[in-house]
């Protein structure tokens, strides 16, 4: 009897172990705590370029900025450097070059072709100065007018030089250039062939200096250094006149004197 109990506890001692044993082989295993993968921050937004602000602290390009508000270009260049992957390159004359602008006069242009010789001053894509060496292998580059509006390009040693057709000139300095904004500074207002033409007027040449001959009763050098002028002295022809009348009037007086104590 002691020993079917011992047995049977013996038993059960080994039947609870094996549930034990296979309740922790069967359980699944605990998951793995997965890492979250960071989100990439948002490329920051490209910075907002006022060309207003930038033209008017530079320069002084009072006269161009002017135009640009006037004729609502200003709006388009705008638009061409904060919405455009290409950017923009300006080219803007200095007050002087307008005051010096005598013919052809803008004021006798209509609105549009105003219009179109402003926007003739840029064009649509972004150019640091190291690109104009390969613009001038290109030929004509058009411009932010369009069309015929088109500038040509030469770059010597450096120095780039711009040709309208009706003018010629070229870049003084560099106003700005961080990509997507190129504005640099020219010498003369940039007049294009689709509105004034090809009759283009010659450079008129210098006037001689006048050829100022010295007035024919003026002083010579040797008489200013001598004294008084030669024709203020009396001839000699005039003294021996003077000469002879005064012997004359001696001799009138003396016989008119003799007559007296006769008489």
């Amino acid at each position: 009897m002691q020993f079917s109990r011992n047995f049977m506890i013996i038993c059960s001692a080994l039947l609870l172990c094996s549930s034990l044993t296979y309740g922790q082989t069967a359980s699944p295993p605990a998951p793995v705590a997965m890492t979250p993968t960071p989100t990439p921050a948002p490329a920051p937004a490209p910075e907002y370029v006022n060309l207003t602000y930038l033209l008017s602290v530079a320069g002084p390009f009072h006269t161009f900025l002017n135009y640009l508000e006037s004729t609502k270009v200003i709006d388009t260049f705008q638009n061409q450097a904060n919405n455009t992957e290409q950017g923009i390159t300006i080219f803007v004359p200095k007050d002087d070059s307008f005051k010096g602008l005598k013919k052809p006069s803008l004021s006798k242009l209509s609105d549009d072709q105003l219009k179109s010789l402003i926007l003739f001053h840029a064009l649509p894509k972004y150019y640091a100065l190291a690109d104009f060496n390969d613009l001038s292998t290109k030929g004509p580059i058009t411009t932010l007018a369009g069309g015929q509006y088109t500038l040509n390009f030469t770059d010597d040693s450096g120095t780039v030089h711009l040709d309208s057709g009706w003018s010629k000139t070229k870049v003084a300095s560099a106003v700005h250039s961080t990509d997507p904004v190129a504005i640099y500074q020219v010498n003369k207002v940039l007049l294009p062939e689709a509105i004034f033409g090809t009759d283009i007027p010659p450079t008129p040449a210098p006037s001689p200096a006048p050829d100022i001959s010295p007035a024919a009763d003026s002083p010579s050098a040797d008489s200013k250094e001598g004294g008084s002028p030669s024709k203020a002295l009396p001839s000699d022809s005039a003294a021996h006149r003077v000469m002879k009348l005064s012997i004359w009037s001696h001799l009138v007086l003396a016989v008119l004197g003799g007559f007296v104590l006769l008489f």
